[in-house]
């Protein structure tokens, strides 16, 4: 879960999650999108995103609206998903959490994901937050890997 030994842990992901959290962020802008990541119980992978409404309606917070938090943990339960993160978006500042972002992480064993559109082209990063010390993990990139 955290750094060890200079060695990250390695997420893996489907390319159209990371596709689907990228378009989610620019559709958003110039507000920070939100959403919550879900992986198959039991396993490691991330195979969907949730795209929730950020409550905030802010360029420089999020808040998860809890109307889309039950009804994402409600599909994920009934697809024998778990929601085991979240993601957002900064929109002028790098991928990594902020003072804010670490203050409100509220489970050491979720991911917290992180779109940066500071750049031409939007990229992520992944993290660790555990009580308040951060770990970045790597993301890999997989092809479908589920039927």
């Amino acid at each position: 879960m955290t750094e060890v030994a200079g060695v990250r842990e390695t997420v893996r992901v489907a390319a159209e999650v990371v596709d689907a959290c990228f378009a989610l962020a620019l559709v958003e802008y110039p507000l920070e999108a939100c959403g919550l990541l879900a992986e198959p119980v039991g396993d490691h992978r991330v195979t969907r995103m949730y795209p929730c409404r950020n409550t905030e309606a802010s360029a420089r917070i999020y808040t998860v609206d809890p109307r889309d938090h039950l009804r994402a943990e409600i599909d994920a339960e009934e697809r024998g998903l778990e929601i085991r993160g979240v993601v957002h978006s900064h929109t002028h500042t790098e991928a990594y959490p902020s003072p804010t972002d670490v203050a409100a992480a509220p489970d050491p064993g979720w991911h917290y994901w992180i779109v940066t559109l500071k750049r031409e082209a939007p990229e992520i990063r992944g993290f660790r937050i555990v009580d308040g010390v951060i770990s970045e993990t790597f993301l890999e990139q997989v092809q479908p890997f589920w039927p």
